[in-house]
């Protein structure tokens, strides 16, 4: 009766392969660095387990039997999926392969992640990136519950810097621009102030981080904004800029990418958010993750 699929042991199915290439005891103990008594004891110990003749005497030497072959054939098959399984493991540990999940705020995804994941993909194939829209508490949220790898969110909202159970990358200081309707009386002028906005309705979230930015920034320039219209989507508030009921502060990430209005930079009040990204502390020199954080970095750098 032959053994269970359990009982086939993958260092005595080498011996066995090695002793089909060498054709003798000794040559295979010689290649495997074993003495020749301890070959022919794990291969006995082999047709044991496996209930079938594995080698017949041919004068001097011994050959394989049919049996033997067959067994092989099935073996050859589990050695190549153990080769590929050295070589995906090596590519893991040299940061070739594995999965990287990041969590990440809305400007960040089109502006930095996808870039990113896009270079990888040409330099780093192996290397999986799962992305989650998150915002700032939720990203370290599935950062301590392991269920995010990298978390991208903004300084202001972000762990202090001595919190032990992170450790927080810089990335890019975020310039904030106005989003003006086409034929703003202001759309065209030489040279903007936010403080000139000041008598203009507003169109920010009714509570969040970005609710918070913009009433800071405008209060540093002397004036608190009326507030017009609640959004808290880019979509939205643009579309609502577009049609001329209110004005905006546009982060410069997300300013790239609308149309149907017009931005304008501040270069003297010049408001700006701090973009940051973070791992469990100790996570980042992982391979796979120091890849990911290096391929944001090199998209937040140009």
């Amino acid at each position: 009766m032959t053994g269970s699929t359990s009982e086939w042991d993958i260092k005595k199915l080498r011996i066995l392969r090695t002793l089909g290439e060498r054709g003798t005891v000794t040559a295979t103990a010689e290649a495997l660095h074993m003495t020749p008594s301890a070959v022919s004891q794990q291969l006995t110990n082999l047709a044991r387990q496996l209930g079938v003749p594995l080698l017949e005497a041919q004068g001097r030497r011994v050959r394989l039997t049919d049996a033997a072959h067959l067994v092989l054939r099935h073996a050859e098959a589990v050695f190549a999926q153990l080769e590929r399984a050295d070589a995906e493991l090596a590519g893991y540990l040299a940061g070739e392969a594995g999965e990287v999940r990041v969590g990440a705020f809305s400007t960040a995804v089109p502006a930095l992640v996808v870039p990113a994941v896009a270079a990888l993909r040409l330099t780093h194939p192996g290397v999986e990136v799962r992305v989650r829209e998150t915002d700032a508490g939720e990203a370290y949220e599935l950062l301590s519950a392991r269920e995010a790898d990298v978390a991208l969110s903004l300084a202001a909202h972000a762990p202090t810097a001595r919190d032990p159970r992170f450790t927080r990358i810089p990335l890019l200081a975020d310039p904030l621009d106005v989003a003006l309707p086409p034929d703003h009386p202001l759309a065209t002028a030489p040279s903007l102030r936010l403080a000139d906005l000041s008598s203009e309705p507003w169109i920010y979230g009714g509570s969040g981080p970005w609710s918070e930015i913009t009433r800071t920034a405008c209060e540093a320039a002397g004036f608190v904004p009326e507030q017009a219209h609640s959004a808290a989507g880019w979509t939205a508030i643009l579309a609502l800029v577009e049609a001329g009921m209110g004005v905006a502060l546009i982060p410069r990430m997300a300013a790239t990418r609308a149309t149907g209005v017009t931005i304008r930079h501040l270069p003297h009040d010049r408001p700006i958010r701090h973009v940051v990204a973070a791992t469990r502390r100790g996570a980042e020199s992982a391979p796979a993750i120091a890849r990911v954080l290096a391929a944001i970095r090199e998209v937040a750098e140009g």
